[in-house]
C-alpha cells in the first residue's frame, strides 16, 4: 500500500499541474518585426495577433503612416525593451542597420527579405558567427517540400530528362528570376553528379538545348502571388511538379514558425530544410 501511495500522490499533483495549464502552455515569443508597415509586414502583424504563443512587441520601419498596436521605430537603437527574435520582411538595404543591432542585442534573426546580393548573403553568414540566423529564399513550407521532391526526382531522372524551371509573380516584383527559382535550381544542381549550367535567355543564342542545362524562365503579370513549376522532359513523357501560392499568408505563417524554431538555438545559419526536418 505504501508503494502505491508513493506513486499515486505525485501523479495526482502532475495531473493537477497539467489541468491548470502550467505545463501545457507554450512560452510566449516576443517578436520585433522589421518592415512592419510593408505589405508582408502587415500580414505578419495580423497572423501574429491571432496566435496565442507569440506577439509583436515592436516594429521597425522607415514609414510611420500606419498605426499599430505596438510601437514602431525608424531607428532600431531607439528600442530599449526586451524581445526574443527579429523577423525581417523589408528591403535588402535595411540589413546594414539591422544586422549590427541584432548582434549588439544577441537577438536571433529570421531573414525573409528576398533579392539579396551576394555581398548581403555574405553579411548574413558573418552575422551567423554571433547569433542564430534563419535565412530562406521562400518561407513557404510547401515550396520547401517541393524542393525536397524535385531533388529526389532529379537524381533518378538525371541521365535522360531535361530540366526546366518556370516561375510566375505579380507585375510589381523587382527581382527576376525569383530567389525561390534560383534556390530550386541550386538544390537540383547540388544533388546531381555534374554541376548544371543555368540558361535564362534562350532567344539570344540560336542553338540546340545543351544536355547540361537548367532553363529558368520568369513571368510577370497581374497579381500572381507566386507559382513555381519544375518540368522534367524526357522521351515521350513529361513530369511536372508545381507549387502555387494563393495568398501571402503562407509566407507569414512560415516566418513565424521559423521564429519559434530559432529562439534558443546556438549561433549559426539555419534554413527551411532544418525546420522541415525538425517537423
Amino acid at each position: 500500500m505504501f508503494a502505491f501511495s508513493a506513486i499515486y500522490v505525485p501523479l495526482l499533483e502532475l495531473n493537477a499541474t497539467i489541468l491548470s495549464g502550467r505545463m501545457c502552455a507554450n512560452p510566449m515569443i516576443n517578436i520585433i518585426l522589421n518592415g512592419c508597415n510593408g505589405k508582408m509586414g502587415r500580414v505578419v502583424t495580423r497572423i501574429a495577433s491571432e496566435s496565442n504563443d507569440c506577439k509583436i512587441v515592436a516594429g521597425f520601419d522607415i514609414s510611420d503612416e500606419i498605426k499599430n498596436e505596438y510601437p514602431v521605430y525608424s531607428n532600431p537603437y531607439d528600442f530599449n525593451s526586451s524581445a526574443d527574435v527579429i523577423i525581417d520582411f523589408s528591403h535588402p538595404d535595411s540589413l546594414k542597420k539591422l544586422l549590427p543591432f541584432a548582434i549588439s542585442r544577441k537577438l536571433p534573426l529570421v531573414i525573409a527579405t528576398t533579392g539579396l546580393s551576394h555581398q548581403q548573403v555574405l553579411m548574413l553568414h558573418e552575422t551567423a558567427n554571433h547569433v542564430p540566423v534563419f535565412f530562406s529564399a521562400n518561407m513557404s513550407l510547401g515550396v520547401n517540400l517541393l524542393i525536397d521532391l524535385v531533388t529526389r526526382a532529379a537524381k533518378i531522372l538525371e541521365d535522360s530528362f531535361d530540366i526546366e524551371i518556370i516561375e510566375k509573380h505579380h507585375n510589381q516584383k523587382i527581382d527576376s528570376p525569383s530567389g525561390t527559382a534560383l534556390a530550386i535550381a541550386d538544390a537540383i544542381s547540388a544533388s546531381l553528379s555534374q554541376t548544371k549550367e543555368y540558361v535564362y535567355d534562350r532567344h539570344s543564342v540560336r542553338k540546340k538545348r545543351g544536355k547540361n542545362e537548367i532553363g529558368i524562365h520568369a513571368v510577370r503579370g497581374g497579381t500572381i502571388v507566386g507559382e513555381h513549376s519544375v518540368i522534367f522532359a524526357g522521351n515521350d513523357e513529361i513530369i511536372e511538379i508545381k507549387h502555387c501560392a494563393m495568398s501571402k499568408e503562407i509566407f507569414a505563417v512560415g516566418a513565424i514558425k521559423a521564429a519559434k524554431y530559432i529562439v534558443g538555438k546556438d549561433a549559426g545559419m539555419y534554413t527551411m530544410k532544418d525546420l522541415v526536418n525538425n517537423i
